[in-house]
């Protein structure tokens, strides 16, 4: 099966031991479900991972695929001057997703060295076991929701024509407005939101999040639906049980794991 790993990850930066320091308990088990993903990626030993983020070069009408041959982890913007291994990007699949979906959908191609947090957060851990698979970095766009779904569905088509073992990643982070101290402020509709993504997942709901409501999204203040449509496009028709790894919300933020093992 050319897809053989399929997750949800959020991307905190105190999961990174040299952000967090004396804070690193808060996202403990974040950190042990990103440690438990990284251990069966490498038993999968995947050749490529594509990974979904909302962060870095993000489009109001296009998406975007970062070309660049070797992309580093990058986190200074977080004060961590820590030089990572440089990871390699399949360069080959990726012209391959990039010349059947531009035919479809809005697509643009950047060259990017340094990735975003959203990606480098994740493949921190992902990548531990595993340092020589090969990274293909994919951001949304703020096109709707449709178009996400539609692009993971693209993205499936090439994978499933592929002879590389690939995973999807979807970066993303549920609400950010889960309690009264949350930095993006509180809102009631955070939990209801949270709680939705993650009934929907566990019981393959799939269209329940495909037809969310714009406005409940809003108000819960989500960096992280687009990348979990993507993901629902790629995986919607397959055979998986959604396991829920974790979920938490140390500082106001949901921070939820799902390994949807694929069957």
């Amino acid at each position: 099966m050319p897809i053989n790993f399929a997750a949800l990850v959020p991307h905190p930066p105190l999961a990174i031991p040299t952000i967090a320091k004396d804070k690193a308990e808060l996202v403990k088990s974040t950190v042990n479900s990103l440690e438990i993903l990284a251990e069966d990626i490498y038993h999968a030993q995947l050749d490529t991972i594509i990974i979904i983020s909302g962060h870095g070069q993000i489009l109001d009408n296009a998406f975007s695929i970062n070309h660049s041959p070797e992309l580093n982890i990058d986190l200074t913007s977080f004060g961590d001057l820590t030089k990572y291994n440089t990871l390699k990007n399949n360069i080959g699949l990726s012209y391959q997703i990039r010349e059947y979906v531009e035919t479809k959908l809005p697509l643009n191609l950047y060259s990017e060295e340094n990735l975003d947090y959203g990606s480098s957060i994740p493949l921190y851990y992902l990548t531990a076991n595993l340092p020589k698979v090969k990274i293909i970095p994919i951001n949304i766009a703020s096109l709707n929701y449709e178009k996400h779904v539609q692009l993971g569905e693209y993205i499936k088509e090439i994978c499933f024509r592929s002879t590389d073992k690939v995973g999807i990643i979807a970066s993303a982070d549920l609400s950010h407005r889960l309690t009264e101290d949350a930095q993006a402020g509180f809102s009631e509709q955070g939990k209801v939101f949270d709680n939705l993504i993650i009934d929907s997942l566990k019981n393959r709901k799939m269209n329940q999040i495909i037809n969310i409501d714009p406005e409940l999204v809003k108000e819960a203040g989500t960096c992280g639906l687009r990348s979990l449509l993507v993901l629902i496009g790629i995986i919607q028709n397959m055979n998986y049980e959604a396991e829920i790894l974790s979920y938490e919300q140390p500082i106001g933020v949901g921070y939820l794991t799902v390994n949807f093992k694929l069957k």
